[in-house]
């Protein structure tokens, strides 16, 4: 069974076991294994011995063959994994060695159970839909242009709101008078679109959320929508650069680009282990949901 794996530089305690991770994958005659290009200099500098005897992958073709991909760090750590994986749609075995862990749901302390997992074919599959970008911009966010989480405009290089108008199959919806406009699949309602007062949508819901940052209009609240529409915007301000973001990843234009998303045509697929809804139970654990004297 080919692995490959990749992870960001880690706190010290956090550092330790990642080296202990590796190593437990190099003992088990079932897996091969290969590293991430933005792992391999921070390996090579901790654990050089172990870095000579692992391959280095940096594009989505040297990715091909592989039967799962693993994140170990948050939940940024694995939407990094993501645009390595892209289309190939290799499952993707999200260890939480962050904080709060909604896409990174295994915990660290069940890391070699996980492996014996794999073996064995204890696991399921859970697909979450994407976004897909549409720009007249070919190199725009380096051509990686989808999210697992959030599609994000806002403003830049001024205190005053911008103005995002905003289509819905090409049907005028509204003009967002704000500090910006998110769109987010249901694996980001509890990110980005939480914190601005959207709803939490369970994932598989096949819906997007579109939410607007501090609007001035009061009236104006999150809207769930279809993720077969396709939403375009146009935008507006005193500033002629915005930043527009997809999960993570950021770059700033200007207003005379052509914007806009619809779902992505390849899923992410996450690995989960043992039975129930792991999204519930993240609910549950993180947000202390049902954390109540009366429960």
């Amino acid at each position: 069974m080919k692995l490959a794996l990749h992870s960001r530089k880690l706190e010290t305690e956090r550092s330790k076991f990642l080296i202990d991770s590796i190593q437990d994958i190099l003992n088990r005659v079932e897996f091969e294994l290969i590293i991430s290009d933005a792992l391999a200099p921070y390996l090579e500098k901790v654990a050089p011995e172990m870095y000579a005897q692992l391959s280095v992958f940096s594009t989505t073709e040297e990715l091909r063959g592989v039967d799962f991909m693993i994140s170990i760090g948050g939940d940024g750590t694995l939407l990094q994994a993501l645009t390595y994986v892209q289309e190939l749609e290799i499952p993707i075995v999200g260890v939480n060695a962050g904080r709060l862990g909604f896409l990174a749901s295994i915990q660290r302390e069940n890391f070699s159970k996980t492996l014996d997992s794999l073996i064995n074919g204890y696991y399921s599959i859970d697909e979450r839909t994407m976004l897909g970008l549409v720009s007249d911009r070919e190199d725009l966010f380096g051509g990686i242009k989808f999210g697992l989480n959030e599609f994000t405009i806002l403003k830049r290089d001024t205190s005053s709101m911008i103005v995002v108008h905003t289509y819905l199959n090409g049907e005028y919806l509204n003009s967002y008078w704000a500090d910006g406009l998110i769109v987010s699949t249901p694996s980001g309602s509890t990110g980005y679109s939480l914190s601005v007062g959207g709803p939490v949508v369970i994932p598989g819901s096949e819906n997007f959320i579109i939410s607007p940052v501090c609007p001035h209009n009061l009236n104006v609240r999150p809207l769930i929508v279809s993720d077969q529409s396709v939403i375009s915007f146009e935008i507006e301000g005193r500033s002629k650069n915005f930043l527009v973001s997809l999960d993570s990843r950021s770059e700033a234009v200007d207003a005379t680009i052509e914007l806009a998303v619809k779902k992505c045509a390849f899923k992410a697929k996450l690995v989960s282990i043992g039975g129930g809804d792991k999204f519930l139970e993240t609910l549950r654990k993180k947000l202390n949901w049902g954390l109540d004297n009366r429960n």
